[in-house]
């Protein structure tokens, strides 16, 4: 069983779908959770469900592109034992159908933001010599994702970003990761879904890419967020996580 007793996880972008499980399945082994997003609505939702069911959580409402919000709330907060960056947007083009504004707004969300917030809150866990931070990167940072080239050109950042801390910050005791998701069954997902005139056929032709022949749940992302946030997960670090139902096995 995993403890996260007297443990406190910071998670961004946990107003709903990844984010709020982990948010959710951390809170249930134990943690005191803290969920940074820009929408007060559903970063209020996730921490009202937590606290129904005997969970500890508070948010905060924060543009994690901005450094100087991300600076300015990280004294306000306390020194955690796991931060998870999952705030994350995407966008559907090739380079025809891609601009530069588009590159730029992926990478000052994606990139930028989980920097910010390692930035302004690992320091603490380098002090206290332990802690474990998670980045939430894709199967689009392991390999290209047809007509997502700027979602995957930031992923494969996000997978570079988390092996750079972990080769220089790991001797200190805390570990650097990150998740690897193929598609999962978000609601945003689900929504996109139902605007296809045939939405079983949408879905088995994008579930197709991953051996399984499924989408992920959101809590089998989390389940491996917990993994990595726990102590059993004391080796690992520097590592990419695949849960992607064998997208890359044959890559």
């Amino acid at each position: 069983m995993f403890d996260l007793r007297n443990k406190k996880a910071l998670i961004t972008g946990a107003g709903s779908g990844i984010g709020k499980a982990i948010a959710q399945t951390l809170a249930s082994a134990g943690a005191r959770i803290w969920i940074l997003e820009r929408q007060e609505e559903g970063a209020r939702a996730t921490a009202d469900a937590i606290k129904a069911v005997g969970g500890k959580a508070e948010f905060a409402i924060v543009d994690v592109s901005d450094a100087g919000e991300v600076s300015r709330l990280s004294p306000l907060l306390p020194a955690f034992d796991i931060v998870v960056n999952n705030a994350g947007i995407g966008h559907v083009g090739d380079l025809n159908s891609t601009s530069s504004e588009d590159l730029d707004r992926l990478f000052a969300v994606n990139v930028r933001g989980a920097f910010n917030i390692c930035k302004a809150f690992v320091p603490a866990l380098l002090d206290n010599k332990r802690g474990s931070v998670i980045n939430i990167a894709s199967v689009g940072g392991i390999v290209a994702v047809r007509e997502r080239l700027a979602y995957t050109t930031t992923k494969f950042a996000v997978v570079g970003l988390t092996k750079a801390l972990a080769l220089d910050h790991s001797h200190t005791g805390v570990r650097f990761n990150c998740i690897c998701p193929g598609r999962v069954l978000t609601p945003f997902v689900e929504a996109r879904l139902a605007e296809y005139p045939d939405p079983k056929a949408a879905y088995q032709e994008m579930a197709a890419t991953q051996l399984n022949g499924r989408m992920a749940r959101p809590e089998e992302i989390a389940a491996a967020a917990l993994y990595l946030a726990s102590d059993e997960s004391a080796m690992v670090t520097g590592s990419s996580l695949m849960v992607d139902g064998g997208w890359t096995a044959g890559k």
